[in-house]
């Protein structure tokens, strides 16, 4: 199997205002927001364009269910169907279907703690 997780795809958390959390970083540590959070660029060992998304969800968002937990991980991965396979034969939990978007494909597992992860498969071209 190629590797697993390539790097972190993002951090999600959630808060009570996300305009008010995204505002308050712009100010105060330079974060380029945009609704979405903000987008953090860079390049891997081979050079290619890749990024991390961080981004304030409201505090009743069921995103991360059926986590309790008020974060969430997005880890950047290489083909995640085969992965998701081998995580299922290995006992992990899967949550939902796999799904699929211009910027790349998405499936979530829980950790032994319950804590929903997201695998980000990532088409990173479709945001430059």
């Amino acid at each position: 199997m190629k590797k697993r997780v390539t790097g972190i795809g993002g951090l999600f958390f959630k808060t009570k205002d996300p305009k008010a959390s995204k505002d308050w970083y712009k100010k105060h540590l330079g974060l380029n927001t945009d609704d979405y959070g903000c987008t953090f660029w860079w390049k891997d060992k081979e050079g290619k364009d890749c990024s991390t998304q961080w981004s304030p969800f409201a505090d009743d968002t069921k995103y991360f269910e059926p986590s309790k937990k008020d974060f969430m991980f997005n880890y950047r991965v290489e083909n995640l169907v085969e992965l998701l396979e081998a995580l299922k034969e290995e006992g992990v939990t899967i949550v939902g279907e796999m799904q699929e978007f211009e910027y790349g494909k998405f499936g979530w597992i829980l950790d032994h703690d319950g804590n929903k992860i997201e695998l980000w498969e990532p088409v990173d071209r479709a945001f430059l």
